[in-house]
């Protein structure tokens, strides 16, 4: 009995693994400030290196429920070029993810006059599926009669690797990005051979900065659009962050309305969030409100980011220049 159970856990967890690839939640990118996770294109805009490390617990209560860190590295590379780094790891029950993504951006100018650019930005990714199986036994031989002590069952792991490609355009204090994961088609080895081998997500970014609030204040709305080929799911976030300056950095406070593109009246969930950067130094704590069925189960899922900061002499090309005010 105990071997059929295990066996219908793995092909579960096999299905898990080989449709999806991890799943950073969206709300921590954008508003940790942090879009370089959204869209890699936007790797080197900026005047220095920035690194963040940020941790997710979902469904607090829940046992076995979802747990992600990730630390990006990202940095401006030349005039016009920009690179980064993400590397994670994602446990979710027996299951994980484990990998990295290196990213390459471009940054072109359009018009000087109107602060118009143009980015473009390919990624490389690696990732790799496993399943624990530490914690099963089986207490059979291979011909079915019992054994003295339990005999520990292999453990599954499998390995991928895949393409993003991405583009942005900025137009003064409005910008614009699209972006394509897992361009390849995956190759089914072994498990269900119907799980489906297309992984493509479709990805739309924007976002606009007002600044006539105060000379201190600036206010960015922004929008973040996720369509997946395979099952056509297609879900929204719906972004409104408000940054005051300080002395010697910044306070900010935010939050992200998140629904099912088919039920725009339902929302899948509510995360109020916060932040301060002073001088190099970068914190911020988001909280995410489940309103469907499963909040009567968890607590709800928890954000903290760290970061680094280092300035160094900016770009002479403005299209790697930052349109924020901080």
């Amino acid at each position: 009995m105990k071997r059929v159970i295990f066996l219908i856990i793995i092909c579960l967890s096999s299905v898990k693994l080989h449709s999806q690839e991890v799943e950073l939640p969206q709300y921590v990118s954008h508003l940790a400030d942090n879009p370089f996770l959204i869209s890699p294109t936007y790797a080197g805009i900026g005047s220095g290196l920035q690194i963040r490390l940020n941790g997710v617990s979902q469904w607090i209560g829940v046992k076995n429920a979802p747990n992600t860190q990730s630390l990006t590295v990202e940095a401006r590379l030349a005039e016009r070029f920009g690179g980064g780094i993400t590397v994670f790891n994602d446990k979710n029950g027996f299951t994980s993810q484990r990998g990295a993504r290196l990213s390459l951006a471009s940054h072109l100018i359009l018009s000087d006059f109107h602060d118009s650019f143009l980015s473009f930005a390919l990624t490389y990714s690696f990732t790799q599926f496993g399943v624990d199986t530490s914690e099963f036994s089986n207490n059979t031989n291979p011909t079915g009669s019992p054994i003295g002590s339990p005999q520990n069952l292999p453990s599954i792991s499998s390995n991928t690797s895949n393409f993003d490609v991405g583009m942005l355009y900025r137009y003064e204090k409005f910008s614009i990005s699209a972006n394509v994961l897992n361009l390849l088609d995956r190759k089914i080895e072994r498990f269900d051979p119907s799980e489906p081998t297309t992984l493509r997500k479709y990805t739309l970014f924007t976002s606009y900065i007002f600044r006539k609030i105060s000379r201190e204040v600036e206010v960015e709305p922004s929008m973040f659009v996720e369509y997946r080929e395979f099952d056509k799911r297609s879900r929204t976030d719906m972004n409104v962050k408000v940054r005051k300056g300080i002395r010697d950095g910044y306070i900010w406070a935010g939050v992200s309305y998140t629904f099912l593109n088919d039920q725009f009246f339902q929302p899948n969930a509510i995360a109020p969030l916060f932040g301060l950067k002073k001088r190099n130094l970068y914190v911020s704590y988001g909280f995410s409100i489940t309103t469907n069925k499963i909040q009567d189960f968890n607590y709800g899922t928890h954000m903290i980011t760290l970061g680094f900061d280092y300035d160094r002499r900016p770009s002479l090309a403005r299209c790697t220049q930052k349109m924020m005010m901080f």
